[in-house]
C-alpha cells in the first residue's frame, strides 16, 4: 500500500528532514515506486509537486528536498498502485475547492465494492483511482450537507471524519485532509505521530543516514506535529492511532479528536 506524511506547525516550518525519509521508502527502502507528491499551503494559497517517477530517483524530489520551502501545513504521499495505472493523474495528494478554500487529500489503503456507493455529482475523478473517487464523494457530501449554511472550519471536519469513518467499511482507508489551517488524519489501521517542542533535541532517520538537531533549527517557541504512516526516526517516540480514530490538527496543536 501507500505510505503517508503530513504536518503541522504553528510557525512556517520546512518538511525537508522527514520528506528526505519518506523519499527513500519510495522504491528504495519500500516498495512504493507509482508516483509521489507534497502539497505545500501559503496562507490561502497552495502549491503542489507530483511526479509518476519513483520518489527515490524523482529530480523534482530531489529539488525539494534541498529547496526548503517554508509551510505551516503539508500533506505528502507515496504510491503502490493497486487501483488505476501509474500515471500523473493518479498521484496524489489530490485537492478541490469550495467555499474559497483549497482541499487537499491523501488516502494510503485499498477499496471494494465501492462503485455503486461512491456516486458523485459536483466533484468529478480525473484519474482512476479509488482514492480520488473517495475524495470526490466525500467532498460531494460535505457541499450538500452544508448547502444553506457554510459551516466553520472544525464543523467541516468533524463532518468529514465521520463520513471517512463511514468509508471504511469497503476497506482500508487512511486518510490526510486539509483546507490550509486545519490537518484531520483518520486512522484505518496504520498512522502514527508525534508533536516536537521545547526542550528540541535531536532526531535520526530511518531510511537514511541523516541526523538533525531540532534545537538549531528552531525557536523555543515552535510547535511542530509530524504524521506518517509508519514513524521515521528512530530515537523518538511516536504516537500509533487506533484503527477507527481521527484527530484534527491546528498550528501543531491536536485540538479535537474521536474514536
Amino acid at each position: 500500500m501507500c505510505e503517508l506524511l503530513a504536518m503541522s506547525a504553528n510557525v512556517p516550518t520546512d518538511i525537508v528532514f522527514s520528506f528526505t525519509g519518506l523519499v527513500e521508502r519510495g522504491g528504495k527502502t519500500g516498495p512504493h515506486r507509482d508516483g509521489w507528491g507534497i502539497t505545500f499551503y501559503d496562507g490561502p494559497g497552495s502549491r503542489t509537486f507530483k511526479d509518476s517517477d519513483p520518489s527515490c530517483r524523482s529530480e523534482v524530489a530531489s529539488m525539494l528536498k534541498s529547496y526548503p520551502i517554508k509551510s505551516k501545513t503539508v500533506i505528502s504521499h507515496i504510491r503502490q498502485a493497486n487501483r488505476g495505472k501509474v500515471s500523473l493523474e493518479n498521484t496524489h495528494p489530490f485537492g478541490r475547492e469550495l467555499w474559497g478554500r483549497n482541499w487537499a487529500f491523501a488516502h494510503n489503503g485499498q477499496l471494494s465494492g465501492y462503485k455503486e456507493v461512491l456516486k458523485c455529482e459536483r466533484f468529478m475523478p480525473v484519474g482512476s483511482t479509488d482514492s480520488e473517487l473517495a475524495f470526490c464523494y466525500l467532498m460531494d457530501r460535505l457541499a450538500a450537507n452544508y448547502a444553506d449554511k457554510k459551516p466553520s472550519r472544525e464543523q467541516a471536519f468533524r463532518f468529514m471524519a465521520k463520513e471517512g469513518k463511514k468509508l471504511q467499511q469497503y476497506g482500508v482507508f487512511n486518510m490526510l485532509l486539509s483546507d490550509g489551517p486545519y490537518l484531520l488524519a483518520l486512522c484505518g489501521n496504520n498512522l502514527n505521530w508525534i508533536t516536537r517542542k521545547a526542550p528540541f533535541g535531536e532526531a535520526k532517520l530511518i531510511d537514511t543516514e541523516m541526523v538533525i538537531d531540532f534545537k538549531q533549527e528552531t525557536t523555543p517557541n515552535d510547535v511542530v506535529t509530524v504524521i506518517a504512516t509508519r514513524p521515521l526516526t528512530s530515537n523518538e517516540s511516536w504516537t500509533k492511532m487506533a484503527a477507527g480514530e481521527w484527530i484534527l490538527f491546528r498550528n501543531g496543536v491536536k485540538i479535537a479528536s474521536g474514536k
